[in-house]
């Protein structure tokens, strides 16, 4: 891998990636909105030498996008399952439509490799089983949806010199560039922190499993590298046994760390939520296909 071309790249976890790419000195073309600016990047990718910024709609790429491309990771589109709401339709032409036409066109420009950044929402409300990759799927949001209809239309262009491989996401936490709180454990801490309190919503009995960040962004560069024979046309969740948790749990172990630092934490419990998903994941193929975590 000597040139990538990251969709999202202004992102959350696009900016990460894109900031890890060049650190292992790959060259990056940077493809986003940038509807946030696009000094989230920093000064550091900005100036270095092999980053190109491209501010396009993924629902534009035409196969000029992607000359001398070797691998594509796909991460664009609208990133949470209340703004998809806003829009179904919209949310559909950007997650769906728009991640397909990414994929389609690079393949047609020759590009080898194809990583798309789905999502374990696709479960929805699976019950008290724990899910892996051969579980039937259960959307229960609009970006949800959208994600699950996609994902069968991007492993039929899976071709032996096109390698599409689909990770499954848990709930992400962590620092970035470009900082989301509206993801459970970072709003939580958030505040937690500012306001010495945290909104247990649902009961907090729903499951959800959680992964860092910088484990996304590893997992993403462990495909984009493994032998094509391994991960073309694979699904594989992203996460760990040990970080499925209750959220109630989670509101808990996230009180006790910060009041280790000298602040008082109230756990304010809202029995009623609009969220119905609740799926505990199993992570074990990455782990036993590449050996990753």
């Amino acid at each position: 891998m000597t040139n990538a071309l990251v969709t999202g790249a202004g992102g959350y976890i696009g900016t990460r990636l894109t900031a890890r790419l060049l650190e292992a000195d790959i060259a990056v073309r940077g493809l986003d909105r940038y509807f946030f600016g696009r000094n989230l990047l920093g000064p550091t990718v900005l100036s270095h030498p092999k980053f190109s910024l491209l501010q396009s709609d993924i629902r534009d790429v035409d196969e000029r996008h992607f000359e001398d491309i070797d691998v594509v990771f796909d991460l664009a589109g609208l990133s949470n399952d209340a703004s998809g709401e806003l829009d179904p339709t919209l949310t559909n032409r950007i997650n769906r439509a728009g991640s397909l036409r990414v994929a389609e066109m690079a393949k047609a420009a020759g590009v080898p490799r194809y990583v798309f950044a789905s999502s374990c929402a696709v479960y929805g409300l699976s019950g008290e089983g724990v899910v892996d990759e051969q579980s039937p799927l259960n959307p229960v949001s609009a970006y949800a949806r959208a994600k699950a209809e996609v994902e069968p239309e991007l492993l039929a262009l899976a071709e032996p010199n096109f390698c599409v491989t689909l990770l499954r996401n848990a709930t992400v936490y962590g620092l970035s560039p470009r900082m989301r709180f509206d993801l459970a454990v970072n709003v939580m801490t958030f505040f937690a922190w500012e306001e010495g309190r945290i909104l247990v919503r649902g009961g907090g009995k729903q499951w959800r499993p959680f992964v860092s960040i910088e484990d996304v962004v590893g997992a993403m560069l462990a495909v984009a590298d493994a032998d094509p024979g391994l991960v073309n046309g694979e699904i594989f969740n992203v996460g760990s046994d040990d970080q499925n948790f209750r959220i109630d749990r989670l509101s808990y172990v996230i009180k006790q760390t910060v009041e280790e630092y000298g602040k008082a934490i109230q756990l304010e419990v809202v029995p009623e939520d609009s969220d119905h998903r609740s799926y505990q994941v199993a992570f074990e193929k990455i782990g036993d296909v590449l050996g990753w975590l």
